[in-house]
């Protein structure tokens, strides 16, 4: 690989952690912002620290990334370079529009269309993404375990608020909700905390390891082992980026799909952060932003269905859609215009 490709591939992944951090910053603060129980500033330093920590503990993710969707034999400095800029390209377009669309999503949707160009390209005869057939529910791999992951994540967000929500309702369903707002307001501290540091456990190592794919393939490193330096930088860029803020999303997570108190963000948090560290411990590569959205839509319907404003849901589902299809598009031009310049 060029020095200039590797570096140029460098530049563009830690540009994705940070772009990632300003994008999902919503995912971890947005319900603790808009119940008041912390100021937009303060919730965004939580969030950037504890997503420089979360980033830090596993790499299970970043290999699934790395490794598990495309052979590593068909990897080029082109692929990943095209990827990342399919993936940076929608993600800034789903920000400016206020769109809580997946990063993971944008990414997994980059690097399946710029491989498939380097395929059409090539006429590679084997396949070159990682599938698993026959399919196995209990041990899946390849890209069948990210769709797998990404299509279950929010439906167990979802579930898991709704149940938990019954939950407090049974619990505090005769105390007066002013007398519940002080404490619950504390405790969404805590669930906003747990949901940063999962938010930087599983989007951080995204970067992780496209940047330790492009090492391997040029030749810097003999098999697929995250270095230290890689784990610290991709981290610290998302931290960097998380501090930038949100607020775009932050509204549409947070406000427009239903009127939150305390009870109901802790809920939310606390459930999808949850399902966030399942999924991260198994090295599943998900949309902490589905996986948040859902879980207060599950909270919204354990009120009552009027509660959730079904014609924003219409408008983010729209966005989660078109995420992976329109980044592999942007992916596949983008390998060739590399490919043309970059020869």
């Amino acid at each position: 690989m060029p020095k200039l490709t590797l570096l140029l591939t460098i530049i563009g992944a830690l540009a994705f952690n940070f772009i990632t951090g300003f994008h999902d910053a919503a995912n971890a603060i947005a319900t603790s912002v808009l119940t008041r129980a912390l100021s937009i500033r303060n919730a965004i330093l939580m969030a950037a620290g504890l997503n420089l920590a979360g980033g830090l503990i596993s790499v299970a993710v970043a290999t699934t990334i790395g490794k598990g969707i495309v052979r590593s034999e068909y990897v080029t400095p082109h692929v990943v370079l095209a990827a990342l800029v399919g993936a940076i390209v929608w993600n800034l377009i789903t920000w400016l529009l206020g769109l809580p669309s997946s990063s993971t999503h944008a990414l997994v949707g980059g690097v399946v269309g710029a491989a498939a160009a380097s395929g059409f390209r090539s006429h590679a005869q084997n396949g070159i993404i990682v599938w698993q057939f026959p399919y196995s529910m209990y041990v899946p791999e390849g890209l069948t375990k990210v769709f797998v992951a990404l299509l279950i994540s929010p439906i167990a967000g979802f579930i898991a608020a709704w149940l938990f929500m019954v939950l407090l309702y049974h619990v505090f369903g005769r105390v007066p909700p002013r007398k519940l707002n002080h404490p619950f307001r504390r405790l969404q501290v805590l669930s906003a905390a747990f949901m940063a540091f999962s938010h930087g456990t599983n989007d951080a190592q995204n970067a992780m390891g496209l940047i330790t794919m492009a090492l391997v393939a040029s030749g810097y490193l003999a098999s697929f082992v995250v270095p230290v330096w890689v784990k610290l930088v991709c981290a610290a860029f998302m931290a960097l980026g998380t501090a930038a803020g949100g607020w775009r999303i932050i509204r549409t997570i947070g406000r427009n799909i239903m009127e939150l108190q305390p009870i109901h963000g802790f809920a939310a948090e606390t459930s999808a952060a949850s399902v966030v560290q399942a999924c991260s411990h198994l090295g599943a590569p998900i949309s902490t932003t589905h996986v948040i959205s859902s879980a207060i839509m599950g909270v919204g319907v354990s009120r009552r269905l009027s509660a959730v404003r079904w014609k924003v849901v219409g408008n983010i589902l729209g966005a989660w859609i078109l995420t992976m299809p329109m980044a592999a598009l942007v992916a596949m031009v983008s390998y060739y215009v590399i490919h043309a310049l970059i020869p």
